[in-house]
């Protein structure tokens, strides 16, 4: 009998990290979201928070972020937007991070049809090349300034496909519609190799690094969910996760 106490107290002290567990809203860069569904299984078996995720172009999450969409935790595709929200109060102070560094790679679905020095793109012989929004997402603003570093404006312009995000852009590669694109290094890559086709990983001196940088929104302000994510993003298993998929940290 004297021992219950005791016996209760240990409960309390093993169930407590689980007593609190929520969720949090996350609007996930199209280019992270293998690795983020990774990540927030890890979180969650940790945690046991539950990370309710939304996968789209970062261009579009700003306008919806601004317009009030209830977002607590922005995973973006570049620095620049995180910084804008920052500047109009729509964020939680300090929490602002860079957790990647992505890499952009001219890809095609089939094998043996990107050469490791990226020659198929001044030899022409395709008629279609993916590539995301420059408007609205980083890695086509990356991909057309690659393609103005390598001189190729003016003969790769007919042949380009526009998709909204990085994902539709892979889409158009992955299904044959587009021969070959420009996508996340991400999309393709896992464990030091690619996962099939062929691809050529474009130099990062082609094109601005592509930091990519997560923040608290103002709705996460509260949250401990929101919060618990953003510091699980810079755990070793999350870094760990992130640097298998071809990003640089």
């Amino acid at each position: 009998m004297p021992f219950r106490p005791y016996l209760a107290l240990a409960l309390a002290a093993l169930f407590a990290p689980y007593a609190h567990a929520g969720e949090v809203r996350a609007a996930v860069a199209a280019n992270f979201a293998a690795p983020m569904q990774r990540i927030a299984a890890e979180f969650e078996k940790d945690t046991r928070h539950k990370a309710i995720m939304a996968f789209g172009a970062t261009g579009a999450f700003q306008t919806q972020i601004a317009n009030g969409a209830p977002f607590d935790v922005l995973v973006a595709a570049d620095e620049a937007t995180p910084a804008r929200l920052e500047a109009l109060q729509l964020s939680v102070p300090g929490t602002r991070l860079t957790y990647a560094t992505g890499r952009l790679v001219v890809w095609s679905s089939r094998p043996g049809v990107v050469d490791g020095q990226g020659r198929v793109l001044s030899e022409g012989r395709f008629s279609h090349l993916a590539i995301a929004s420059p408007k609205l997402a980083p890695y086509g603003a990356a991909a057309m300034e690659a393609i103005a570093n390598l001189k190729l404006g003016r003969s790769l312009q007919p042949k380009l496909v526009q998709g909204a995000n990085i994902a539709q852009a892979y889409q158009f590669v992955a299904t044959g519609n587009a021969e070959l694109g420009f996508v996340a290094l991400s999309q393709v890559w896992h464990d030091g190799r690619l996962i099939g086709g062929s691809g050529w990983i474009v130099p990062a001196s082609f094109h601005a690094p592509i930091r990519q940088d997560a923040m608290l929104l103002a709705p996460g302000a509260a949250n401990p969910a929101a919060r618990a994510l953003m510091d699980y993003l810079k755990s070793r298993k999350a870094v760990d996760i992130i640097r298998s998929y071809g990003y640089e940290r």
